[in-house]
């Protein structure tokens, strides 16, 4: 009886706090259909939000002595027309605000609240990412860029972007990173990694000068034993994990608003499952992640407040996922595993010519994430241009049969090379 109460509660909880933006597939759902609330319960909802806001959990950020909250702001996004945003997470103490230099109108964005609110910047963890900078001159350029746009004279985290191989954390970055912390412009110093992250991990693990790592890490990644690996020997190295991409969407995804489609019988079964126990699938993606106590925090870009609210019912809730729930999420990975890149760059780089390398079908397999999955079009567009067009030329040629024989993930590549031409060029 204990245990029904404590489910019908928990679920009465998370409709509160985050059904107006559920953050997952809930509406086109035709597993289960809630009862929405009436217009009374969501008054007396807003009504006591505006008088308390529980505080997210924080966890230790590695050796560095600091704690984080254990889910922090993505923003992966224009900033500058959404204040509001960067308001509401700090309510909720989501002090940790994660940027870079290629987000379009993020860095501006963060900069123009530090300055109508003066004696915030003290109450935040700043990150920001050099991406492109392959020598200390570039770390130091891209951050004296990043801290005049924010209007902060440090930044509390800086990661080397999207780092492909360890072979590029050099000396000359490391001497750079600590110059960097004696002039008291960053704190701590790390990487963020899309792709072979299992490898650069598991180098970075005898770094003494690496801080943090940004990786992608969900449930499907969870099955993974090399990652696993990794994030042990990081951990143990006293290393803080950040996760991203914790809904593990794909290239193949298809959007619509702000929810993907539920089309097969996966799908149905994986948010029907979740529905039961009270929480939508979004929200069951990032509790899986966090019951991990090696990773301080996740990650999540969150565009509204119907977003944000539902995430953190999420992380509010003390319910742990049962062994249940760990093998639906097991078989739904199966399922589906030819709907997403693992990031292993280097098998399909193995198997192309040099002119398409280096990572260059996992770079694009991204970018048709950000457009079908997040409904990122702009910035899609944006990163595709930015391959050469002496390589973007030679793309729908290549032979894609070697790279697709020795995919783990059985990914269509040629297809999917395809569509990222069509919509991307």
């Amino acid at each position: 009886m204990k245990a029904e109460r404590n489910k019908i509660n928990r679920r009465k909880f998370l409709k509160t706090v985050g059904a107006a933006g559920l953050g997952s597939v809930v509406a086109g759902c035709r597993a289960k259909k809630e009862k929405e609330p009436n217009t009374a319960e969501a008054s007396s909802a807003r009504a006591a939000q505006k008088d308390e806001y529980s505080q997210v959990p924080r966890r230790k950020l590695g050796r560095t002595g600091l704690k984080v909250p254990c889910l922090s702001f993505g923003g992966m996004f224009n900033l500058t027309d959404s204040q509001i945003i960067l308001r509401k997470t700090l309510q909720y103490g989501i002090d940790y605000w994660d940027t870079a230099t290629v987000y379009t109108g993020s860095e501006a964005g963060i900069g123009k609240y530090l300055s109508k609110n003066p004696g915030v910047r003290e109450k935040v963890f700043i990150v920001t990412k050099a991406l492109g900078a392959k020598n200390a001159a570039g770390m130091e350029e891209r951050l004296q860029a990043s801290m005049k746009k924010m209007n902060t004279k440090y930044v509390d985290l800086y990661y080397y972007h999207d780092l492909p191989d360890p072979a590029l954390l050099t000396d000359e970055i490391r001497d750079w990173a600590e110059s960097a912390k004696k002039r008291n412009l960053i704190r701590v110093f790390g990487f963020s990694t899309h792709k072979n992250m299992s490898k650069c991990l598991a180098a970075a693990a005898s770094l003494d000068w690496i801080d943090a790592i940004m990786t992608v890490y969900n449930f499907r990644l969870i099955q993974d034993p090399n990652m696993q690996a990794a994030l042990e020997a990081c951990y143990k190295a006293g290393i803080g994990l950040i996760a991203m991409k914790v809904q593990g969407t794909g290239p193949t995804a298809e959007w619509a608003g702000h929810t993907s489609k539920i089309e097969t019988e996966a799908d149905k079964k994986l948010v029907g499952h979740f529905l039961e126990q009270g929480f939508t699938e979004g929200q069951a993606k990032i509790k899986v992640v966090l019951e991990d106590k090696r990773i301080s925090s996740a990650c999540v870009t969150m565009q509204n407040i119907a977003v944000l609210t539902s995430n953190v019912a999420a992380v509010l809730d003390k319910t742990k996922l049962t062994k249940a729930d760990i093998g639906v999420f097991k078989e739904y990975a199966e399922a589906t595993c030819s709907s997403y890149c693992a990031g292993c760059a280097d098998i399909c780089d193995s198997t192309l010519p040099d002119a398409l390398r280096p990572g260059r079908i996992s770079d694009i397999m991204r970018y048709l994430m950000y457009y079908n999955s997040y409904g990122d079009k702009a910035r899609a567009r944006k990163l595709f241009a930015e391959i050469p067009s002496e390589v973007r030329s030679k793309l729908l040629s290549a032979n894609y049969g070697p790279a697709e024989a020795r995919c783990p993930q059985h990914l269509p590549i040629h297809r999917l090379v395809a569509e990222a031409i069509s919509k991307l060029a």
